[in-house]
Formats: C-alpha cells, sequence, structure tokens
C-alpha cells in the first residue's frame, strides 16, 4: 500500500486538530455567548426572498394568539408532524446559506428545481420556463451548471456531462416529494467536491408523516399544459415512507416575431414540447435509539424537443432518462449529537439520447449513457465546546458509454463508441473553530486522487465576526479544480458537429465572498455578498472542437432585504450584479454569454385563513448573444438582448380544511419579450389547480 495514502487522512486530522484549544466558558459567559449566536444565527442564516412569503408573524404578536384562533386557520398540514430525510446540514458556520421550504414552493407554483432556484439569490436560469432550450444554461454566480454541485440528501447527483444537452436536469424530483432546498457557498464547497466553483445546492426530500396522508395537485392551463401530482406519506412503528409522482406536460406552440429561434413557416414557435414523468420513494428506518437506516429512490422519463439559435429549422429531439439510488446508515457514536458518522452508498445513471435530422436527407444521433457509483463517510465531531471537526472520505466511480452515428457523407468517418472509465476519490475535512465569543473561523482541506487527472489538493478559509448581536461580517476563500468530462475528452458531438480533446487540462482557479450580515430592525433583515472567483483554463469551443480558452474573472454583489410589513404582509428585494468577464483570447474583455450583468426579484406576500397571494417581480438587463448568432439577420456575438421587466401573480383560495383551489398568472404585463438568443415569451399566460388532502 502506498505509505502516503495511508498517511494523508491522518495527517489532515492532526492538523485541523492541533488548532489551540480555547479554554472552557463559565456559565455567564455561555449565557451570553449563547444569546449573541442565536441573532447571529438569524442573521447568518436568512430565509431567502420567497421564504419570507411564509406568514409567520413576528415573535412579539405570537403571545396574542389563541388556540382557538389557531384550530380555526386551515392549513395544509394541519395536525401532521412532518420529519424529512435530510436533517439540517452542519455546514461551516461562516457559510452564506439560503433555505427555502416547501410552502413557499407551493406558493411559487414551481413545476422543477430550476423553478425553485430562479428566485434565489445568485441564479440566472434560461433553460426553464415556455420555449426554453437547453443551450442557454442554468448559472449561479457566473459559473455554468456543471461549476456547481448538486445534491439530493446530500449525496452528488452531478454527471459532468456537457454534449448532447446533458448536464444536470433540474426536472428530475417531483416538486411534491421535496422538503426544502438548500443553496451553500464558501468553505462548505471543501465538503462536497472541488469543482463548486458557483455553490452547493442540496435537495431535501420528504421522509414521512406522523400519520398517513395522501395529498394531490392537479393543473391545467395555457398552451396545453397540465400537470399532475400525488403523494403518499406516512409511518408504522419505526418505519416512515414517502413515495411521490409528478406528470408534466406543455407544448409550447405559440406565435413568435420574425427573427425568433425555431419560427416555422406559420409563425410560431417549433418542436418546443416537453414531457416528463417523475418518480421518487423512501423509506426509513429507526434500527434503535443510535442508529437509522434510509433508502431513496427517483427516476425521470423526459422526452422534448430542442430549439436552437442557429438557423434554419431545427427539428432535434432529445430522451433523457435517470435512475438515482441511495441508502444511507446514521449512527450516533457519542452521548447526544457530539459524534455522529453517517456512511452513504449511490448510484446514479443518466441515459442521453439526441437525435434529428442532418439536412433534408441525412440523419444523426448521439447517445452518453453514464452511470456512476459513489460512497461518502461523513464524521461529525464536536471535539470540545468551541470546536467541531466535520471530516471523512468521498469515492466516486464513472462509467460513460457514448454511441455516434450520422449517415451524411462528412461525418460517416467520425461515427464511434466509446466506453470510458474514471475513479475519483477524496479526503476532505473542515474544522470549525471559536476562537471567542465574537470570532469563528473555519477551515477547510480537501486531497482528491483522480484517475484522469492525478491527485490535487484544495483549500478553504472561512471566517465569521460579530460585531454586536445585530451585525455579522463574514468572509470566505476556496480554491477549485473542475475537471473536463469524459465526452469532452474522448465523444464526437454529431449533433453540433463538435471535436472531442483528449489533451484538455483541468479548469482551476478560486473563489471568495466577504459579506455583511444585518438586523436593521425587528421585522427588517439584509444580507449583502460580495463574491468573485477566477478561472484559469475554461473549456469552450474554438473552431469546432473543445480547447481551454483561458481566463474568466468573476466579481458580484448580491444584496437580499426581507421586511415583514405586518403580521399577514411581508416583502422582500434580492438584486445580484455579475460581471464575469473574459481575459484572454479573441473574446477578451467581454462578458460571457447568456449571463445577465443586473438581476432583480422582488415579491409582496399575504396570506389568512388559508388565503394567499403573492406577487413577484423580475428585472433582467439582457444578456449577451454569444453563440449560434443569426449572422444572416445581421446578428454579431457582442450583441445583448434587451432588458425586461416581468410580473407574476399567484394565490390561492380555500374551499375548506383540505381543499383549495390555485391560481397563477404568468406575465401580467403581457408583454412577448426575448428572454436569450432570440427565444421569446408566449406573453400573458394562465394556470388553475386544485390542491386536496386526505
Amino acid at each position: 500500500m502506498n505509505k502516503s495514502l495511508f498517511f494523508l487522512p491522518v495527517s489532515l486530522l492532526s492538523l485541523l486538530v492541533a488548532f489551540p484549544a480555547v479554554a472552557a466558558e463559565n456559565d455567564n459567559e455561555k449565557n451570553r455567548r449563547n444569546s449573541d449566536i442565536s441573532s447571529l444565527s438569524e442573521i447568518e442564516l436568512p430565509a431567502t426572498n420567497a421564504e419570507l412569503l411564509t406568514q409567520q408573524p413576528p415573535a412579539n404578536e405570537i403571545e396574542k394568539e389563541t388556540q382557538a384562533e389557531e384550530d380555526l386557520t386551515p392549513t395544509d398540514d394541519a395536525d401532521i408532524s412532518l420529519e424529512a430525510i435530510g436533517e439540517k446540514d452542519a455546514l461551516p458556520e461562516s457559510t452564506p446559506t439560503y433555505v427555502i421550504e416547501k410552502e413557499d414552493i407551493q406558493k411559487q407554483g414551481a413545476n422543477s428545481v430550476a423553478d425553485v432556484l430562479k428566485k434565489m439569490p445568485g441564479f440566472a436560469i434560461n433553460d426553464v420556463g415556455h420555449g426554453a432550450d437547453i443551450h442557454t444554461g442554468t448559472y449561479y454566480r457566473g459559473a455554468s451548471i456543471n461549476q456547481s454541485v448538486f445534491l439530493i440528501n446530500g449525496r452528488p447527483i452531478n454527471s459532468n456531462i456537457n454534449t448532447y444537452h446533458g448536464a444536470t436536469d433540474l426536472n428530475s424530483i417531483p416538486i411534491e416529494s421535496i422538503e426544502r432546498v438548500e443553496l451553500y457557498s464558501g468553505a462548505a464547497t471543501s465538503l462536497y467536491g472541488s469543482s463548486a466553483f458557483g455553490g452547493v445546492v442540496n435537495i431535501i426530500t420528504k421522509q414521512g408523516y406522523s400519520a398517513p396522508k395522501l395529498t394531490g395537485h392537479a393543473e391545467f392551463g395555457s398552451l396545453n399544459f397540465n400537470n399532475q401530482q400525488i403523494s403518499y406519506a406516512g409511518s408504522a412503528n419505526k418505519v416512515k415512507y414517502n413515495f411521490s409522482f409528478e406528470r408534466y406536460f406543455i407544448d409550447n406552440r405559440y406565435r413568435v416575431p420574425v427573427g425568433a429561434a425555431n419560427r416555422d413557416s406559420e409563425g410560431f414557435l417549433s418542436n418546443a414540447d416537453t414531457s416528463t414523468s417523475t418518480y421518487f420513494g423512501s423509506i426509513g428506518l429507526d434500527l434503535d435509539a443510535k442508529n437509522s437506516l434510509n433508502l431513496d429512490v427517483t427516476t425521470l422519463s423526459s422526452r422534448r424537443g430542442l430549439i436552437y439559435f442557429g438557423f434554419p429549422l431545427q427539428k432535434d429531439r432529445l430522451d433523457h432518462d435517470g435512475l438515482n439510488i441511495g441508502l444511507s446508515w446514521k449512527t450516533k457514536l457519542g452521548r447526544g449529537e457530539e459524534s455522529n458518522l453517517t456512511t452513504t452508498i449511490g448510484y446514479n445513471q443518466d441515459y442521453f439520447s439526441t437525435y434529428g435530422p442532418t439536412g433534408a436527407t441525412f440523419y444523426r444521433t448521439g447517445v452518453l449513457d453514464t452511470q456512476q457509483i459513489t460512497a461518502r463517510v461523513d464524521h461529525e465531531w464536536k471535539l470540545s465546546p468551541n470546536n467541531q471537526l466535520r471530516w471523512g472520505v468521498d469515492l466516486k466511480n464513472t462509467d460513460l458509454k457514448g454511441d455516434v452515428l450520422s449517415t451524411a457523407p462528412n461525418r460517416i468517418d467520425k461515427n464511434e463508441k466509446e466506453n470510458r472509465n474514471v475513479l475519483n476519490t477524496a479526503l476532505f475535512a473542515v474544522n470549525t473553530w471559536n476562537i471567542s465569543d465574537a470570532l469563528l473561523v473555519d477551515l477547510g482541506l480537501r486531497q482528491s486522487f483522480d484517475g484522469q487527472f492525478g491527485n490535487y489538493f484544495n483549500p478553504s478559509v472561512g471566517l465569521r465576526y460579530a460585531i454586536n448581536p445585530a451585525v455579522a461580517v463574514r468572509g470566505s476563500w476556496a480554491g477549485a479544480q473542475r475537471n473536463p468530462g469524459l465526452d469532452q475528452l474522448y465523444v464526437y458531438d454529431t449533433v453540433h458537429g463538435w471535436d472531442p480533446n483528449p489533451d484538455l487540462k483541468p479548469e482551476t482557479g478560486s473563489t471568495w465572498t466577504a459579506g455583511l450580515d444585518v438586523k436593521l430592525s425587528n421585522n427588517l433583515l439584509g444580507q449583502f455578498t460580495y463574491f468573485g472567483s477566477s478561472l484559469d483554463n475554461r473549456l469552450g469551443i474554438i473552431s469546432g472542437r473543445w480547447e481551454n480558452i483561458g481566463l474568466v474573472d468573476t466579481n458580484g454583489l448580491e444584496a437580499a432585504l426581507q421586511l415583514k410589513i405586518a403580521r399577514d404582509w411581508s416583502t422582500f428585494v434580492n438584486y445580484t450584479y455579475t460581471d464575469a468577464q473574459i481575459k484572454t483570447g479573441t473574446e477578451k474583455g467581454l462578458q460571457l454569454g447568456l449571463i445577465p450583468y443586473s438581476l432583480l426579484q422582488a415579491g409582496i406576500g399575504y396570506q389568512n385563513s388559508g388565503w394567499q397571494a403573492n406577487l413577484y417581480l423580475t428585472y433582467n438587463s439582457g444578456t449577451r448573444r454569444s453563440v449560434f448568432t443569426n449572422t444572416a439577420g445581421g446578428d454579431k456575438n457582442t450583441d445583448f438582448s434587451p432588458s425586461f421587466v416581468n410580473l407574476d401573480l399567484s394565490g390561492r383560495i380555500p374551499v375548506s380544511k383540505n381543499l383549495g383551489v390555485t391560481v397563477y398568472l404568468e406575465n401580467l404585463l403581457g408583454e412577448q419579450y426575448e428572454r436569450v438568443n432570440r427565444i421569446y415569451s408566449p406573453g400573458f399566460t394562465f394556470r388553475l389547480g386544485v390542491t386536496a388532502n386526505i
């Protein structure tokens, strides 16, 4: 056995534990510290914009409510005790964290995880909604979807597929099965992967109820939209279970202006329909007071047409089938919560098949079948009242099968079948050290061993300083490395005509944040974050081949304000400015394509006795048309699409305690704005639905 591999985890652990110990606090100091930190936790981990629409009264008004008044308020979860598979993650405390709960997801009328993320700070999501195309992408703080880490209950689901419209499909989990969505950044990247230039998205699913409960939701609306969701959850003795299903369809056929992408001879958007079916199931078992097991399974079947920015009209189709299975065992090694060990084994398969005509005569298809086996051992260990260590090991084995076929004479020599495999193992550790009542420091280490790109080390550091109980400053820095996907290295993209490149280098660099969390008043919280990253060897296409295109520097600002206007009213404002500038190559000095400089989201919500009304506003400053530009129409890759403003309204009308009618009115202004790269919105649309609990 390689001795360096044996001594490395011991060295990492010794380094983190060897921090100077802090003397135990006396009781008075502990009480004072707990009081301060409790207030700061409220500021440090604020609700997202959408969570503000959860209408909880201010603390000073709760005492005025009587039990009788509470009993008269109909709610979907009345008299039901809910539990979630994933408990609140023990994150580095310097990490800015955003959380959106299931109640707010329902108020938004979200149909996918992408819908949920759209209203969270820092996200620019172009590939969801009416007429969306996968080319347009999902970005967080300027980083693409494959430069972020996505988790289900703490288990990674990214496959790092980049061609044939692979990437991570954010439709893969039924909305009805989601308990909450958590967004991390900063030092938390040491826990979940060196590729997290953007951040970490953790999707926590429901587990079960204290009593069996059947929930159903059906919606219909414009553009032949229909969506059905059903969930059944309950518990029996030591077993908890939850089973969910969701079916979604929309034809996305609507009139678009001249020059729009995929405009057919009748003036309609063509080949933009989407149909998905998703299933989720989980079973949890409490073995004893210290041990519990959980199994969850998610499947996805998606069929959709693709719209390109190029001309002439494109007719390619995409079939995606996915399977994700996870088994986790949690055990308490010590008394209380001072030492918890979680062992997880996962299996993830993504099958992408893209096919369509080449001109009037020829045909092409590309298949990517990815299978991953993952394992993780994660130990949370409270070494002392002032020092907590979280450490463990990650393992991921990826197997990719690529099948390329084209009947076009100039592409026949590219036809091939590839079978590639890579193993990645990583050791991680994050130590949270309370230096004093006011100052906290996180130090993270991640050592990776990759079968393709060798060994590499990525550290992270974070801190938080409480100026007083109402104001805290924080900052973080993390090194990162994202390796090219096996498809970029070895599989020809016959759909776009892009060649692979086995000589690609990893994307390397670092990310950083600096922030201020402030309680401006009892009802007003503010979170302000400066973020940045420097990413070298960024991957892109040059002359029809995958290449390392150079350096990209990103700088930006997030501002999130949350205001409780009155007991039944609340509002939020989120603003993100992102300057993702290309520093080298032929596009030096330009903003990265498809990423807006400015994105603002705001909302106001009202809720009383089961009635709900929520108004959302979105402002987008426009994005650069960088790919598939219509040169025949005079487009340049330096052009920006126009800015736009959008208003959406959602509401719920209670019919009875367990029955409600939902209404979603989208694009109230009725403007057919250009969303991104010649893809246009349909104007005003609506959805009507019924929700029932049994």
